[in-house]
């Protein structure tokens, strides 16, 4: 065996497919029933649940590389969202996509007219360039960021927080610039997306391009070292190489402190079952108000109608950090708020799934963020990947799995030239 992988997230699979297709024999365990890792879909009386609100950004430059969008039968949110300010939804329209609602919107209570037409010049500003090289300059919290571009409060409370603060997890913004920068360019870049069968449906893609047989489930490792690992029931599999490629904290604990718990950020998504949608569109819902568990809402089957049966709505709410409630006591403060925002056909909802991750995301401040690649070779046949090692993104957790497996060729390079020279 050449290669063993720990881990069928998104960086193990794109770290074995590399491997593979440099002639190595691979072997990917997983500790779950299927390779995936956190995205992951599950199938509910019909309903197509991804675990998490996630989407894909088609912009990202290792997606776009490593996946076939046609096969994934992509489909797309509305270029923009719904801002809830004051008691009402208010349009926040992507300008460079949607150009006649961006402007029909210039004057709306989100923000001033200044803010919208400063956040044009920074998404202009930040598409010159190599996208990559935005990770690499320097940059304080987002907040101090947005501050700094000269955006009022009004917009970073009324839609930098609820819009980035889901995507990164983070209401207060305490997250690197580098990674706002990244997202800003990103989603003006392209568009939003998901699979028509689900978020899972990216590693299984991912997963069918390995030679069968390659993928070992239900597989816990105990420990790793290089070019060896030992699985739960006691036996040792041996390779030349060994990758880690599970999320941060395990990373952390497989490697016995050689790589740092990155820290996490949690989140809360809970599903709901609707007789009709309680908005007809494609698009994003934030709050703005600053009030209620919920920071945002789609529904899921106004994107993907597949998400859902049919005649039925898929409504998904995203609740940033745990808020001290318990899970009933969550559900009920959620279904209040949204009953504030869509009325009376809330009491027709019916709860579905809950899903509590509490490591949703590594953490991704200024002081953990200070270099935007952290190094993926820990010695000769040891190496470790995953959006810890990268940014909390898909593109992240790609990119790393393929700087592993490019560390691993070159040391066997290595070992090959000085074969040959022997």
């Amino acid at each position: 065996m050449d290669a063993i992988v720990v881990g069928g997230g998104l960086a193990g699979l794109a770290c074995a497919n590399d491997l593979t297709a440099a002639g190595l024999s691979v072997r990917l365990l997983e500790a779950a029933d299927r390779p995936g890792g956190r995205v992951r879909t599950d199938v509910v009386d019909g309903y197509r649940l991804d675990r998490g609100f996630q989407v894909l950004l088609e912009a990202y430059p290792e997606c776009r590389a490593r996946l076939d969008y046609e096969a994934l039968d992509l489909k797309r949110f509305y270029a923009g969202a719904l801002v809830r300010v004051d008691g009402a939804f208010h349009r926040f329209a992507d300008p460079g996509t949607e150009v006649l609602d961006a402007i029909r919107s210039a004057t709306n209570p989100v923000g001033t007219l200044a803010d919208k037409l400063r956040a044009a010049r920074v998404a202009r500003e930040l598409r010159e360039g190599d996208p990559e090289g935005l990770l690499e300059r320097d940059a304080p919290s987002t907040l101090e960021l947005l501050r700094e571009e000269g955006f009022s409060d009004r917009m970073i409370n009324q839609f930098f927080r609820p819009f980035f603060g889901g995507v990164l997890l983070d209401r207060e913004l305490g997250v690197s610039g580098r990674l706002f920068r990244y997202y800003f360019r990103m989603f003006a870049d392209g568009r939003t997306s998901v699979p028509a069968e689900g978020m899972e449906a990216i590693p299984r893609q991912l997963a069918s391009q390995l030679p069968g047989g390659s993928i070992s489930t239900r597989t816990h490792v105990r420990s790793v070292a290089p070019s060896r690992v030992e699985i739960a029931d006691g036996d040792t599999i041996r390779a030349d190489f060994v990758v880690v490629a599970v999320e941060g904290p395990e990373a952390a604990r497989l490697l016995n402190g050689e790589v740092h718990d990155p820290g996490s950020r949690g989140v809360h998504c809970l599903y709901f079952d609707a007789p009709e949608p309680p908005m007809d569109e494609g698009i994003l819902m934030v709050n703005g108000e600053g009030r209620g568990p919920v920071n945002n809402v789609a529904v899921m089957s106004e994107v993907a109608p597949g998400y859902a049966p049919p005649d039925r709505s898929l409504i998904s709410t995203t609740v940033v950090g745990a808020n001290g409630l318990d899970t009933s006591d969550l559900e009920r403060a959620v279904l209040v708020q949204m009953k504030e925002w869509f009325g009376p056909r809330v009491e027709d909802w019916r709860a579905l799934r809950h899903y509590h991750i509490p490591h949703a995301q590594p953490l991704q401040t200024p002081e953990k963020m200070t270099t935007a690649r952290r190094p993926v070779r820990l010695e000769r046949g040891l190496y470790v990947c995953g959006d810890h090692r990268d940014n909390a993104s898909l593109n992240g957790a790609l990119a790393s799995g393929g700087r592993a497996a490019q560390s691993a060729l070159m040391d066997r390079g290595s070992l090959e030239l000085a074969g040959s020279a022997a």
